[in-house]
């Protein structure tokens, strides 16, 4: 495939789709083309978009240190009929790495500043891990005018119960490099094999995090509760995503919230998106068919 000039970037085919798609069917003819727009507070963001330029908006917001070309499989599939935008977060993917704003009020402004960037509809905004908080931070302090429906992959959602944490086995010798400890990060992800120079490649896409606001990205400083009132101060149809460790929350959530769908992936890896690309894609497939744009 002839590469087009300029910033038009035949990724799916050239450098995404071979390594992120599994059983996923690549489109067949697919342009993402690479984007920028300034934040309120004057950096420079990066998304990845495709499908037509005036159809409904779907936008992906991945997770902790994470590229916005994991979501391949998905900008595959559903840039044929709407028109995606997939996130890069400040400090991840080819988005600007500041020395500030990684908390979950900036993150959330960071959506509200890419949502008014885009055209003037309301869009459905699909949030992974950290991508699920900085979803609800946005809710959280600037409503859901702009959102057609949220769709959150696992993570906690401040519904009870709380997440158990299991502390790290204990390791003998040095601490592993920040570089070695992503690369183990990463390989976690999965429950299916992933090529290895996937995973090489998503590794070195980690690091473009700085360290210090890795670590900054995983002790956002509110209570669990502000989660959980965001979800529910919203009436926008959600379907909420997990694997087991959240089902109990899934569960609760769908019982005491209106508007609410749940499933369970018992068989991925928490990129259970690219695990389970097919099923994962049929089932936001048809939940935006029923409940967001019949």
């Amino acid at each position: 495939m002839r590469m087009p000039i300029r910033r038009r970037l035949a990724l799916l085919t050239l450098l995404l789709l071979p390594a992120c798609l599994g059983n996923a069917a690549a489109p067949n003819s697919a342009l993402v083309q690479s984007r920028y727009f300034e934040t309120s507070d004057g950096v420079r963001l990066h998304y990845l978009e495709a499908g037509p330029p005036h159809a409904h908006i779907l936008v992906l917001v991945p997770g902790w240190t994470m590229p916005a070309w994991i979501w391949a499989p998905q900008i595959a599939a559903f840039s044929q009929h709407y028109h995606v935008v997939a996130f890069d977060p400040r400090g991840q993917g080819d988005s600007a790495a500041p020395s500030w704003g990684y908390d979950q009020n900036r993150r959330g402004q960071d959506i509200a500043d890419l949502i008014a960037h885009l055209q003037p509809q309301p869009v459905v905004v699909v949030g992974w891990s950290l991508g699920v908080l900085d979803t609800l931070a946005y809710v959280h302090n600037h409503g859901d005018q702009r959102v057609a429906g949220l769709v959150l992959v696992d993570n906690s959602v401040g519904e009870e119960p709380a997440p158990v944490w299991v502390p790290p086995r204990q390791q003998h010798g040095p601490p592993p490099s920040h570089a070695a400890a992503m690369q183990r990060f990463v390989e976690g992800m999965f429950r299916r094999p992933q090529p290895a120079a996937y995973l090489e490649r998503l590794t070195q896409a980690t690091l473009h995090t700085p360290e210090a606001a890795s670590r900054e990205l995983l002790s956002y400083p509110v209570p669990r509760s502000y989660w959980r009132e965001a979800i529910y101060a919203s009436t926008r149809p959600v379907l909420y995503v997990v694997r087991p460790g959240f089902a109990a929350q899934a569960a609760n959530l769908e019982r005491n919230r209106p508007n609410t769908e749940t499933a369970l992936f018992a068989d991925a890896g928490h990129a259970l998106f690219v695990d389970d690309a097919v099923r994962f894609d049929n089932l936001l497939a048809n939940f935006l068919r029923r409940r967001i744009w019949p």
